[in-house]
């Protein structure tokens, strides 16, 4: 057989191959259709007359090219340097450095760091002077930026406030440490608080009150264990903006007095008081003194009969709430 029938048959095979009509039909092989053990190929006769013409119209060797080239497009390899990198970490059995972060535990960026090793703007929530962190399983005060003025750690598990809790806070106005488990405060812990107004230790368990400064307009000692020995003897007198006195269900024997002017609620409900003086409230050495601004009185709750008392009320806008 000539070279030239050689030729041609190489190209109408791969064309048979290529061609979709012309595939073996299903669980046929390609030998079974063609049955090549039978061809002549020395036959000079039938493969001399072969017009293979059609085949340079039939194959579309532009395309074939295009094909070609997108198949050996190559990925991308990994430098020598990248390679023994990931061999040594695999190797050492290692993760591979972290990118470099911001440090969050900058004073001036997150706040000072609390005793959780955790930055108090990060382990609470710090907007506008505001400082929140209610319900984070706290068993102290964190340590506050310089400027806070409203501090929230309501219902954790505090026990004991020591003097260097709220320490160089001078724009300190408000603390709420409602819900926690306080029984103990140090004397002072309040002392280096010029501008304090608000103190919210309802649901706790204090036997005593340290010294408050004289700035304190709203105090509220509700639901502790309060009793008459552990309030400072006239610890209320020089507020003179106080406005706002809570101190129902504890263990009082008296009403603390002298109460300044400028109160106008006073909660007392639910303790162990059980008699009035006539100056508790008015002044006996001045029959027309009136004390306008106390128009809400609570003394229901208490061993005591008010209308015992019929002096001690004369000078108020409104009488108090109690047993007759």
């Amino acid at each position: 057989m000539s070279l030239q029938s050689v030729v041609a048959l190489a190209l109408i095979l791969d064309f048979l191959g290529t061609w979709h009509g012309l595939t073996a039909p299903l669980g046929e092989t390609d030998d079974e259709v063609f049955d090549l053990e039978n061809y002549d190929l020395t036959s000079e006769m039938e493969w001399g007359g072969l017009d293979i013409t059609f085949m340079e119209t039939a194959m579309d060797y532009d395309d074939f090219d295009k094909k070609i080239e997108v198949a050996n497009l190559t990925p991308d390899i990994p430098s020598p340097a990248n390679q023994r990198t990931a061999q040594h970490h695999k190797k050492e059995g290692t993760l591979p450095p972290s990118p470099t972060t911001v440090n969050s535990t900058g004073a001036g960026l997150f706040g000072p760091e609390t005793g959780l090793g955790m930055p108090t703007c990060l382990l609470c929530v710090c907007i506008a002077g505001s400082v929140y962190c209610d319900d984070m399983g706290l068993d102290q005060i964190p340590l506050l930026p310089k400027d806070t003025t409203h501090f929230y750690g309501r219902f954790n598990k505090i026990r004991h406030v020591k003097n260097t809790d709220f320490i160089n806070l001078n724009k300190l106005r408000s603390i709420d440490l409602t819900g926690n488990q306080i029984s103990g405060m140090d004397e002072d812990v309040f002392h280096s608080l010029p501008q304090l107004q608000e103190l919210l230790l309802a649901n706790n368990n204090l036997q005593l009150i340290p010294e408050l400064p004289i700035s304190m307009k709203h105090i509220d000692l509700r639901h502790n264990r309060l009793v008459s020995r552990g309030m400072h003897s006239e610890g209320f007198k020089d507020m003179s903006h106080l406005e706002f006195l809570y101190l129902s269900n504890n263990h009082l024997d008296y009403i603390p007095t002298p109460l300044p002017l400028s109160l106008r609620v006073l909660h007392l409900q639910y303790n162990n008081i059980q008699s009035l003086h006539e100056d508790t409230f008015c002044n006996l050495h001045d029959l027309s003194f009136i004390r306008h601004n106390l128009e809400d009185i609570r003394l229901d709750g208490n061993p005591l009969n008010m209308n015992l008392f019929p002096q001690a009320y004369v000078c108020l806008p409104r009488l108090p709430v109690g047993s007759n």
